[in-house]
C-alpha cells in the first residue's frame, strides 16, 4: 500500500546545526524525536541557495539551469513536473500549505489544493539584471537591517504566516483522517522560519539567554579579505550603511536559534495530530537552504559556503530506525525518492532530471555521484557552480578565481587549496567535472535573456490594469459546516473522529 506522506520544508535553516540531528544545545525536543527515529542525511546541500530556485529545484530533481528558474522572479513553466504531479498521478492526493515561491501564473505545480497564499510575490518584480553589475535594488534586496534590527515580538509578518500554515496543516490531516477520501495523500507544510528578520516570540527568546553560541565560530574577515563572490555578497547587502556591532549580532543568532524552538513547536504540533488520528505517514523534514549567520561576516544565504549550502535533511519511515547517512546529496533527490516511495514512475521523465532516488543509500548502497549547486541572482554578474564530491568542495565562476576545499580538515572552509601545488591533481579532476556538467558561457547568456525578456514584460504588465498571479485559496462557504443541502446527522458522523458508537 502506498504511505502517506508528510513533508515538512522549512526556509534557511543552517544545516551545521544539525550534525546529525539537531545540535544537543538547541531546544528543539520534537525534531530531535523525529531524527532518532530517521535517516538523517547530514550532508545535504540546497540544489541553489536562494529560496525560488533551490524550491523549484528540490520540487523537479532539477538543477536551475534545467528549471530556469535561476533567481526569486524567474517564472517556474508549468509543464516541469514535480513530486506532486508524479504523486497525483500516482493517485495521490497532493497538497501544499505555506510558502513554495512559484513564480509565474501556475500557482499549483501539481497540487491539488493549495491551503493558503505565498508570502512572497509571484511576479517578476525581483529580477536581478546582469547588465548593470553593481545595482542595489533597496526595496527588496537584503540589507544588514535584520541583523542591527534583531530582537524580540509576540507578532510579525512571518509569525502570522506560519500560525496561518500550521493551523490549516493540522485541520487538514485531521479532516484526512475521516476518511472521506480513500486515496493517500501527500501534504507539504512549508514555513517561512527561521528566515529573518532575525524576531522571535519571547518565550523561545528566553530559552537561549546563556546560550554559549551566540558568537560565530569564525569573526569577521575584513571586507577585503573576502573572495570576490562574497565581496559582492557584502554589497548586495549594503554593509556599508549599517554599524553592526557584536551585540547586533548575539542578537540575531539568539534570535534564529528562538524561531528554530518556534518552528520545533510547529512540527511538534502536526506530528501530534498523526498520532492522535492513528495516520501513519513518512515524514520528511528539509530546509531549501541555510544562512551564514555572521560566520566569516557573512548573513543570508547566497554562497556555496556550508551554513548558506549545507541543509537538514530527515526521512522518517513508519516503524523505522534512525541511522546517519555521511555521503553528500542533494535537495533535488528528494523528488524521485518520493516519487519511489509512492511507486510513482518517473520513467518519462528520468533523462531530464538529476536527481537520484536515495532509498538504495537508505539501504545501505554507496552514494559516488557529486552533488552540484549553481546560483544566479542577485549578488553575482555571472553564473556560479559548485561541485561537492566527497571531501571536496569545488566553485567555478567564469569571474572569479577557482576555490577548492577539503571540509574533513578545513571545514570553516579558510584555506583554498586551488593554487597549492600539491593538490594540482584534485583541482584538474574536479575542473573536468565541472567543464563536462556545465558550459559556463551557454549558462551566462541563458540567464541574461531571461533576465531581459523578464524586465520587458514585467514593466509592460504593471502598466495600466494589475492583474496579479498572488494565489488566493479558495474558500468554498457553502459546503463548510452545516448546510441545506447536507443531511446533519451524515455530517455529524462523517466529521467525528473516531467515529461514534
Amino acid at each position: 500500500m502506498s504511505p502517506n506522506i508528510l513533508i515538512i520544508m522549512v526556509d534557511q535553516l543552517n544545516g551545521t546545526l544539525f550534525p546529525d540531528g539537531p545540535a544537543d544545545w538547541l531546544h528543539a525536543p520534537n525534531l530531535k524525536a523525529l531524527a532518532a527515529r530517521s535517516t538523517r542525511f547530514v550532508n545535504s546541500y540546497t540544489a541553489s541557495p536562494l529560496c525560488a530556485p533551490g524550491r523549484a529545484s528540490f520540487m523537479s530533481g532539477q538543477l536551475p539551469s534545467q528549471t530556469r528558474v535561476y533567481d526569486n522572479a524567474a517564472e517556474f513553466a508549468s509543464d516541469i513536473p514535480t513530486y506532486a504531479h508524479h504523486l497525483r498521478r500516482a493517485g495521490y492526493y497532493t497538497c501544499l500549505s505555506g510558502k513554495m515561491h512559484f513564480v509565474g501564473p501556475d500557482q499549483l505545480h501539481g497540487f491539488e489544493e493549495r491551503l493558503t497564499t505565498d508570502i512572497y510575490p509571484a511576479d517578476f518584480g525581483w529580477t536581478p539584471d546582469y547588465r548593470k553589475p553593481g545595482e542595489r535594488i533597496d526595496w527588496w534586496y537584503h540589507n544588514m537591517g535584520s541583523v542591527t534590527g534583531a530582537g524580540v515580538a509576540e507578532i510579525s509578518n512571518q509569525m502570522e504566516y506560519d500560525d496561518e500554515v500550521a493551523h490549516f496543516v493540522k485541520m487538514k490531516l485531521y479532516d484526512l483522517a475521516r476518511g472521506l477520501d480513500d486515496r493517500p495523500w501527500c501534504v507539504t507544510a512549508s514555513f517561512t522560519h527561521p528566515h529573518d528578520p532575525y524576531v522571535a516570540r519571547k518565550k523561545y527568546w528566553d530559552l537561549y539567554e546563556d546560550c554559549p553560541h551566540l558568537e560565530p565560530e569564525v569573526p569577521s574577515m575584513g571586507y577585503d579579505n573576502h573572495d570576490p563572490h562574497s565581496k559582492r555578497i557584502f554589497d548586495a547587502n549594503d554593509w556599508r550603511s549599517f554599524d553592526v556591532s557584536s551585540e547586533d549580532i548575539r542578537r540575531a543568532r539568539r534570535a534564529y536559534f528562538a524561531n528554530i524552538s518556534y518552528l520545533d513547536d510547529k512540527v511538534g504540533e502536526l506530528l501530534a495530530v498523526l498520532e492522535e488520528t492513528r495516520q501513519e505517514a513518512v515524514v520528511v523534514f528539509v530546509s531549501d537552504h541555510g544562512d551564514m549567520l555572521g560566520e566569516r561576516g557573512l548573513w543570508y544565504k547566497m554562497s556555496f559556503f556550508e551554513g548558506s549550502a549545507r541543509v537538514p535533511m530527515m526521512i522518517a519511515l513508519p516503524g523505522g530506525e534512525g541511522k546517519k547517512i555521511d555521503a553528500p546529496v542533494s535537495t533535488i533527490d528528494l523528488c524521485p525518492t518520493l516519487a519511489a516511495l509512492a511507486e510513482a514512475d518517473m520513467g518519462e521523465v528520468a533523462p531530464w532530471t538529476s536527481g537520484e532516488n536515495l532509498l538504495p543509500v537508505m539501504n545501505g548502497s554507496e552514494r559516488t555521484a557529486p552533488v552540484a549547486m549553481e546560483y544566479a541572482a542577485e549578488a553575482s554578474y555571472a553564473p556560479l557552480v559548485c561541485l561537492r564530491y566527497g571531501k571536496w568542495k569545488y566553485t567555478a565562476c567564469s569571474l572569479d578565481p577557482e576555490q577548492l576545499f577539503d571540509l574533513d580538515i578545513d571545514p570553516h572552509e579558510l584555506t583554498n587549496l586551488a593554487d597549492n601545488p600539491a593538490h594540482a591533481g584534485t583541482l584538474e579532476a574536479m575542473r573536468a567535472k565541472a567543464e563536462k556538467r556545465w558550459d559556463l558561457a551557454q549558462f551566462d547568456a541563458e540567464v541574461r535573456q531571461s533576465q531581459a525578456r523578464r524586465l520587458v514584460v514585467y514593466d509592460a504588465l504593471r502598466r495600466g490594469g494589475y492583474y496579479p498571479w498572488d494565489y488566493q485559496p479558495l474558500q468554498k462557504a457553502s459546503e463548510r459546516y452545516m448546510r441545506n443541502h447536507m443531511d446533519l446527522n451524515d455530517l455529524e458522523e462523517n466529521k467525528r473522529f473516531p467515529r461514534g458508537e
